[in-house]
């Protein structure tokens, strides 16, 4: 299914908006606001913020980008503090997942357009789109892209049939993990209109490029339904 025209323009804007700038943090009373990319740079600065006690919402603006390494790495210091979190602009790959951490996450207010992009392996069936980032689920999705702490490599090959022993190299080596594409994944987005906001969801599969209209339109993937924005 092709994207309407209509709102062309407003994923056009969303997938060229911002840049590749590292994340820089401002503080703004108990908000703690983080815009660029989260390349891993801010993390031990965001972690100190965090551990202050002093915040209470991560706002998100405009930040595009990042490994999923440093996304759970994000993630786990949110959850730690169980601050809300907030996304103004864009908040794209790493941010997306960091932003649903967040005890409430929700899309800030004001005249920009809003859009979260969560990065996905594969086009979501609608049974994954019941349950796939309320809640734990979120994480677990992530734990799809990360290797465990501290795991180390095993081999894949079995011991000769018939061995007595099985050494640590016989064990079964841990499932691939699924493919990073920062491009690829679910959207949704948030657009003023005179009327009030009006949200949609759509896939991108990570070969549209610029060319949005690419994007397939969602049925039924109320973010507000899914767990991805909270009331």
């Amino acid at each position: 299914m092709k994207t309407p025209v209509g709102i062309v323009w407003v994923l056009s804007f969303v997938f060229t908006a911002g840049g590749a700038n590292a994340a820089e943090l401002e503080l703004e009373g108990s908000r703690l606001v983080v815009s660029g990319m989260l390349d891993g740079s801010a993390i031990r600065a965001f972690e100190e913020h965090l551990a202050s006690g002093k915040i209470r919402t991560v706002v998100f603006e405009n930040s595009l980008g990042g490994s999923p390494e440093v996304a759970r790495d994000f993630a786990q210091a949110i959850r730690a503090t169980n601050v809300n979190t907030e996304a103004k602009g864009q908040c794209h790959a790493a941010c997306a997942y960091a932003f649903l951490a967040g005890k409430e996450h929700r899309f800030g207010r004001g005249f920009q357009v809003n859009g979260l992009l969560i990065p996905v392996s594969q086009r979501p069936r609608p049974a994954d789109l019941v349950s796939r980032w309320s809640g734990e689920d979120g994480l677990r999705t992530l734990a799809d892209f990360t290797a465990p702490a501290g795991a180390s490599a095993v081999s894949a090959e079995s011991p000769a049939s018939g061995a007595a022993d099985a050494t640590p190299a016989a064990m079964p080596a841990s499932a691939p993990k699924e493919r990073w594409q920062p491009n690829q994944g679910v959207l949704f987005t948030s657009t003023p209109t005179l009327f009030g906001r009006v949200y949609n969801s759509f896939y991108c599969d990570g070969t549209q490029g610029r060319d949005m209209s690419r994007c397939e339109l969602l049925s039924d993937a109320d973010p507000y339904k899914l767990g991805v924005l909270t009331p």
